[in-house]
């Protein structure tokens, strides 16, 4: 690594440094792999409204192109290069780019960009840029790698076949088209190395076994000689075509509404073990370097201190056919599980002794030259990365190994402070999981699956809004799982997806996203648009309906939660009747009317509201009529009254079935109610809302246990179920609600009025005497600061020019004016 002027230079490629010294971007691609190092991401994306109008109305003049000899669907790395020509440097070159699977463009051996963002083929993204910063008077060298991992790509990476293309915005920046005048060229230096060393529901995506014998020297460079390269083919008989444009289209383009994700130097914070070489001060880092003699065997772990989804870069020299491995595992394992049956069984994730290392893996081979350097093509999911080496007739020399953090740009916006730092820690800790979770889409957890669910979408969508304020991937999320309705009228569990799943509890938790969105941001021609889905998901649910409006015999996958150490949840499944009865279903589907009743109400048809509530008000009824067990002061599972949980009771709280002082008596047996299937970290969302509404809010920083459990079990984000020891995962932003209710209960501070026109603040300090805290609003920022001395409180709520409000202060209320207000109580 070194420095020359206002530039970073790694090995000849070079990106723009900032006046304050800080590096805006870069994306190194060495020796054909893709080498992503940056500190700050530069947003180099095109405004939208840059596209030239033409483009969207017709098909393009650039084709999808790909090599001679690439299999249509299978697996297979391509490099692309174009030569062109320019007399002056342009003040601006836009050009659009996409690609099947992914690509990464390089011009004039400088990073631009990454992509494209994750849809469906209905919906396929393209990226827009303004290239004119990497272009210079005379010629210059256009590259592109691009990959397709094929049947091994992971689930949420939709495909049609390999290909890429690249446009330009008007007539003048056409002589970048992709078209036959590329050359390309398909690398036989990869290969897919799939499974994870132990029987899981794992979907994210192969390793890689390089060849670096294998890898053509300098391809990006642009003195480089392609001559003996072919021609690109098309890949498509007809140029690029946006969506709606023609009637067949193997890809319907539509532009990207997300910005460039974020890439960041990470140091990895210690080697925590090694056999078969001495590790020396330093390493890793520019400083020191390893070297393991010839005919050696060796091994040594690093542990990021915390979980992060990042690309691994490896810089090394030497060591002629010496194979190196990295395995990435979020923690390891007291005893691996590796056959059926068997738990996972991680113990604290801090400890390393005496446990082992299983996961996803890369292999490298060295070619024996110097300044070889390896990155991934997509990123890794890690705390710990083991890597093992074999060197063969020759010493190998490991120079340097990081990684470069990715995922979507979210700038942490809120602040919360109660002097206490166990709450700092759930806040941080909450924090890290919703960003290891949020990438092109949101994603249930990075390392096994990477997929966009809806019941775990809402609640990250919540923090997104609570702490960032930015709602950019929220609205791709919702767009995205409206998009998805199927014909029968429910949306899917999650997208994008190859494999299409169906939940149809998430279609009903999908109307609360969108009256979430409605709530906190507005948009009301967004929302309205979003009315005719919310109506087909219910039209769905109507056809199973009996005479009482009871659900029966619903298709699919009925998931509520992960109930550990309780019978009659097979698969998260709640428990179902003799007669096919389930309160559960039955009241998230009044729950479901009931917020449809007042979207149509606000945004809709009159009719259809009233329809809602009419449905409501007789399912309600008929809950009471057949759950409520008047003994017991609880309402069961099924009619058969034989199973309990805490989430029929939370759900009937939530529903208004119950309320007043009969709420809150039921709110207190969820409590103590030993014989209840316990909500899991995930349904505690909902369950601690039950309680709150009930009037136990005060208490709230008493049921944050799970979460002092995860972080006293050495977890840096929050595990997948209740059950830590045996998670799967070690990442799941369905735990981060803490980062909602620390601003919306402790704090107080919600909504009051759709898009946040109103806001109220009603705080639940419990024990605390003195908490402060920010959060973002749409017009600007929200304060509350609550302080406790000489036996009064001095309070100070501050709003946003032209936001007004009502401050409830044990069951008066206030009214709030923007800017400043201040009690003393």
């Amino acid at each position: 690594m070194k420095y020359q002027n206002n530039f970073l230079c790694f090995r000849g490629y070079y990106c723009h440094r900032d006046t304050e010294g800080t590096y805006s971007f870069m994306l190194i691609m060495i020796r054909k792999l893709i080498f992503a190092v940056t500190v700050l991401l530069f947003s180099i994306q095109a405004p939208s409204q840059k596209i030239d109008p033409s483009l969207l109305k017709n098909t393009w003049s650039a084709f999808w192109i790909t090599a001679p000899d690439a299999p249509a669907k299978g697996y297979g790395i391509y490099y692309f290069r174009k030569k062109i020509s320019i007399t002056e440097r342009p003040g601006s070159f836009i050009v659009h780019v996409s690609a099947d699977n992914r690509y990464v463009l390089i011009i004039n051996e400088k990073f631009v960009s990454l992509g494209p963002a994750r849809n469906d083929l209905f919906h396929w993204n393209f990226e827009t840029v303004d290239i004119a910063p990497y272009l210079q008077q005379g010629s210059n060298v256009i590259t592109a790698t691009v990959w397709n991992e094929g049947e091994h790509r992971p689930e949420g990476q939709i495909s049609n076949r390999t290909g890429f293309l690249l446009q330009g915005n008007t007539t003048k920046e056409e002589i970048i088209n992709t078209n036959n005048s590329w050359k390309c060229l398909k690398s036989s230096a990869y290969t897919p190395l799939t499974g994870i060393g132990y029987s899981a529901y794992y979907v994210s995506g192969p390793g890689e076994l390089v060849d670096m014998n294998k890898m053509p020297d300098g391809w990006m460079k642009n003195d480089f000689d392609d001559n003996t390269w072919p021609n690109a083919t098309k890949a498509h008989w007809r140029g690029g075509t946006p969506k709606g444009v023609v009637d067949i289209a193997e890809w319907m383009l539509v532009p990207s509404t997300l910005p460039p994700m974020e890439l960041k130097v990470q140091r990895f914070a210690s080697v925590r073990k090694s056999e078969g070489v001495t590790i020396p001060t330093g390493f890793p880092g520019t400083k020191a370097s390893i070297t393991i003699p010839a005919n050696t065997r060796a091994s040594f772990l690093l542990d990021q201190s915390f979980l992060t989804n990042a690309y691994p870069e490896l810089d090394f020299s030497k060591g002629k056919n010496a194979t190196i491995s990295l395995i990435y595992a979020e923690a390891l394992f007291n005893e691996k599980p590796d056959g059926p049956g068997k738990t996972f069984r991680k113990g604290n994730r801090n400890e390393v002794e005496g446990k082992t290392i299983a996961g996803r893996r890369d292999s490298i081979i060295s070619n024996g030259k110097d300044n070889q350097y390896f990155s991934t093509l997509n990123w890794r999911t890690f705390r710990y990365i083991q890597v093992n080496i074999a060197t063969k007739d020759e010493p190998l020399i490991i120079e340097d190994i990081y990684n470069l953090f990715t995922g979507y740009p979210f700038q942490l916006n809120a602040s919360f402070n109660a002097n206490d730092k166990t709450l700092d820690n759930i806040f941080e800790v909450g924090w890290r999981t919703a960003r290891a979770c949020a990438w092109e889409t949101y994603m249930d957890c990075p390392y096994y699956e990477q997929l966009q669910y809806i019941g775990d979408t809402r609640i990250q969508a919540l923090v997104s809004l609570y702490n960032s304020g930015d709602d950019r991937l929220v609205r791709n999320a919702i767009t995205q799982m409206d998009l998805s309705r199927m014909a029968e009228g429910i949306t899917l569990s999650r997208h994008p997806s190859f494999s299409p799943q169906q939940i149809p509890t998430f279609s009903l938790w999908y109307i609360g996203m969108v009256s979430d969105y409605w709530m906190y941001r507005g948009d009301s021609a967004y929302v309205k648009d979003k009315l005719q889905g919310i109506r087909d998901v219910l039209w769905f649910f109507n056809k199973y309906q009996n005479v009482e409006g009871s659900l029966r015999n619903v298709p699919y996958w009925i998931y509520t939660d992960w109930v550990e150490g309780k019978t009659g949840w097979p698969g998260g499944v709640g428990p179902i009747g003799k007669d096919g009865s389930s309160a559960l279903l039955d009241l998230q589907l009044l729950l479901a009317f009931q917020t449809a009743a007042r979207l149509e109400a606000e945004l809709g048809l009159p009719a259809m509201s009233a329809l809602y509530q009419q449905k409501a008000t007789q399912l309600q009824q008929t809950i009471q009529r057949n759950y409520w067990d008047a003994a017991r002061k609880l309402y069961a599972d099924t009619k058969d009254k034989d199973k309990y949980s805490q989430h029929a009771n939370t759900l009937a709280i939530l529903t208004n079935t119950i309320k007043g002082t009969a709420a809150t008596d039921l709110a207190r047996r969820l409590l103590t109610e030993k014989t209840l299937s316990p909500a899991s970290i995930y349904f505690k969302y909902y369950l601690h809302m039950a309680l709150i509404k009930a009037g136990l809010g005060n208490d709230y920083l008493k049921w944050l246990d799970k979460w002092k459990e995860n972080i006293d079990m050495g977890l840096t984000t929050w595990a997948e179920i209740s059950e830590i020891d045996n998670a799967r995962s070690d990442c799941h932003a369905w735990g981060s609600s803490p980062n909602i209710e620390f601003f919306r209960t402790v704090l107080g501070i919600d909504t009051d009025a759709p898009g946040f026109r109103k806001v109220k603040v009603e705080p639940h300090l419990g024990d605390l005497k003195n908490v402060n805290g920010k959060m973002p609003h749409p017009k600007g920022f929200i304060l509350a600061n609550y302080q406790f001395e000489n036996n009064k409180w001095s309070i100070e709520i501050t709003l946003p020019g032209q936001v007004s409000g009502r401050f409830i202060w044990k069951g008066k209320t206030y009214s709030l004016k923007p800017g400043t207000n201040n009690f003393s109580l």
